[in-house]
């Protein structure tokens, strides 16, 4: 029994207090906003208005040569010939590889003997046929002759010129893959050639901004390892969007004349993709809803709170496209405490 008698006094003590609490709450409550309307709060504001927004699209691209093939022989043979500096530029047409071609020569020089030698018969037909000495099918078949060693004389140079790999266009050679007297066959890969200058750049764009681009826009970049921007122009743009990613290829040509650039590297482009007029208000000033966003404006001195649609986005400032007008005071701080058809007043209105 002696127990309980601490205990029971502990309680209507702390009873006491939460009960004391409480009252005095509630009249200070009272005593501080008799009128039961919601109290002024002092806040910050800014008067919407129209901007011009720019829309910078930021994306992955990589740089490739603007020409590239890999150089096959189109014949197998024994290289006798090799001029292939790595590295450097070749102008089209330089001789890069040479095949043997000996025995081809050779059936060249038989056949143009026996090509003169034709050439005096049909000369000689031709004078016979006009005596009547000889038929026409005599004489035809002269000619005929003489037309098969042409043909067999094309044919034996259509297979010398295959024996020479020339640079089909001006470009960069890469490391070679052969030596000086190894038998390739077309499935040998003798070097590369790339053409650097100028190059391209490949990227891709969500496809919502396809209406936003077109050709002959230009386009900056940059490049890890050089302190500076580079400028291209797109020149070319897919036809289709991508299904799986739903986004839009863009090539653009970059120049390179001192070849600072390499094909394969990585660029962070940056495009600016629309830019337009619109009204404007600061970013903290938009109220994220489960469905929506709000603002809160001030109209006679009180808070409204008003639905908004907002579009783009710069560092700072959010494009509205619906429910605000140019003109229109937004709060910018002290959301949190403010509720509707509250008393405003502004310590400072941004214009």
């Amino acid at each position: 029994m002696k127990f309980w008698i601490p205990v029971t006094l502990v309680v209507l003590a702390l009873g006491g207090v939460i009960y004391y609490n409480k009252i005095f709450t509630k009249s200070h409550a009272v005593a501080g906003n008799t009128s039961g309307q919601p109290q002024e709060i002092a806040i910050q504001g800014f008067v919407a208005k129209s901007k011009s927004l720019t829309n910078n699209l930021v994306a992955s691209g990589t740089l490739m040569p603007a020409e590239q093939i890999e150089i096959h022989p189109e014949v197998s043979g024994r290289i006798i010939s090799l001029n292939i500096n790595e590295g450097r530029e070749v102008a089209a047409g330089t001789l890069l590889v040479k095949l043997y071609d000996a025995d081809l020569k050779a059936q060249l020089r038989k056949l143009q003997v026996q090509k003169e030698n034709q050439e005096k018969i049909v000369e000689r037909s031709k004078k016979l046929l006009n005596a009547d000495n000889i038929s026409q099918q005599d004489y035809d078949l002269t000619t005929t002759t003489l037309n098969t060693i042409l043909s067999d004389i094309d044919l034996i140079k259509a297979q010398i010129e295959k024996t020479e790999v020339r640079a089909p266009f001006r470009g960069v050679i890469g490391l070679r893959n052969v030596s000086l007297g190894a038998y390739i066959t077309p499935s040998t890969l003798i070097t590369k050639l790339q053409q650097i200058n100028p190059l391209k750049i490949d990227f891709f764009v969500p496809e919502k901004y396809a209406v936003s681009i077109a050709e002959g826009d230009k386009v900056a970049f940059a490049v890890d390892g050089f302190g500076e921007n580079f400028s291209g122009k797109i020149y070319a743009i897919e036809p289709d969007i991508d299904q799986a990613t739903r986004s839009l290829k863009i090539r653009a040509l970059v120049s390179n004349p001192s070849a600072k650039l390499h094909p394969g590297a990585f660029a962070k482009v940056n495009l600016d993709v629309e830019n337009i007029t619109a009204v404007v208000i600061p970013t903290q000033a938009i109220i994220p809803q489960t469905r929506g966003k709000k603002v809160v404006i001030s109209k006679n001195g009180k808070a409204v709170f008003q639905d908004v649609v907002t579009g783009l986005r710069d560092e700072s400032n959010v494009q509205v496209t619906q429910g605000l007008t140019a003109g229109d005071t937004v709060i910018t701080t002290g959301l949190l405490f403010v509720k509707p058809e509250q008393n405003l007043k502004f310590t400072k209105i941004e214009e």
